[in-house]
């Protein structure tokens, strides 16, 4: 993505968290659409460039395809939403946010005057600002296509601008409704809150300390602000990395890093989806598994299943943003992968 798009870089520091091998590694088949799956056969079906699965902080499962080596990054997609959500819980602990239930103004006041007047942070965290958005990512002319695509106003972002022109659909915290451009405008007010641009501050509070083993970069907007709600890269490891910082409490060297409540608000249901699955957090899927999930579309996940210790990581490249049919075989290999880890 850096060859292709304007980037920031997420400086690595001189530590690397370990992630060592177990001393017994897993190998899962499984049976999804009338046929079997070994892993390697499961990635080649499906372009699935790594999987990664993590138990205990230790990897029960690494592996790479398409040509991909453990040194090479790999574009998150809407898996930085969570990444995104986690800054708001450090700009929380810094008291550089006083509280997820100030108004979204309050730290945007160009959105003053629009739909987002008596929004609420956790409202944009829940996507549920009751403003009117359209994520259809087949239709060229739909929000997610073209927000932020010109710079109106030089001495406005560009998704902000964007955005303030959008009308209300429905009450505040009424309705979920799946909206990359608010994640954007969380990725804006992280950055006008702690005074610094994002992928500084997401180097200050988890790339250094947390010990991730590469640099990471951020794609920006047209504005040379970096997307809140989209297009990190980083490799695989680094991947199970951000996963093992939450389910290790949002601690880092010690201390930490996000408020101690904020994991378990952020990453159990705050309301419902619409969907058939438990709910959304703060920028994280609840699915029917009882896990928690970060996501990104074309088949991006960091999949936690917190009472187990297990974290799975699946990077891929479908040849669609998403379907039923890539979902539910992502959600059968994850079974089966889950099934193998419980033995060990």
């Amino acid at each position: 993505m850096e060859t292709l798009f304007r980037v920031k870089v997420i400086k690595r520091g001189s530590r690397v968290h370990p992630l060592p091998r177990a001393a017994t590694s897993i190998d899962p088949t499984f049976s999804y659409g009338g046929k079997t799956f070994t892993v390697d056969q499961y990635m080649a079906a499906y372009n699935a460039s790594g999987v990664l699965v993590i138990k205990d902080g230790r990897i029960l499962l690494e592996r790479y395809a398409m040509g991909r080596k453990p040194q090479d990054r790999w574009t998150s997609f809407s898996v930085a939403k969570s990444v995104t959500s986690t800054l708001v819980g450090a700009a929380i602990q810094e008291g550089r946010i006083r509280s997820i239930n100030d108004p979204v103004t309050d730290y945007i006041p160009e959105l003053k005057g629009s739909g987002y007047d008596g929004v609420t942070v956790r409202q944009l965290l829940m996507m549920s600002s009751g403003v009117k958005w359209n994520e259809d990512y087949a239709d060229p002319k739909s929000d997610v296509a073209v927000a932020g695509s010109v710079v109106e106003d030089p001495k406005v972002n560009p998704i902000v601008s964007y955005m303030r022109r959008l009308p209300r659909a429905n009450p505040p915290g009424a309705k979920f409704n799946y909206n990359t451009g608010e994640t954007d405008l969380v990725g804006v007010l992280v950055s006008r809150a702690v005074g610094k641009p994002l992928a500084q501050y997401a180097s200050e509070k988890l790339w250094k300390p947390y010990g991730m083993e590469r640099d990471g970069i951020w794609v920006t907007d047209l504005g040379g602000h970096e997307r809140g709600g989209c297009c990190m890269s980083m490799t695989l490891r680094d991947y199970g990395r951000v996963g093992q910082f939450i389910l290790d409490g949002g601690k880092a060297e010690g201390k930490q890093v996000v408020p101690d409540w904020w994991v378990g608000q952020a990453t159990t249901p705050q309301l419902t989806s619409g969907t058939r699955e438990r709910g959304y957090g703060y920028f994280w899927w609840m699915p029917d598994s009882g896990a928690y999930e970060a996501r990104g579309i074309f088949g991006q996940s960091i999949t936690t299943f917190r009472d187990e210790r297990l974290i799975i990581v699946v990077n891929s490249a479908w040849p669609v943003a998403g379907s039923r049919e890539l979902a539910a075989a992502r959600y059968a290999f994850i079974a089966a992968v889950r099934q193998a880890a419980k033995a060990v």
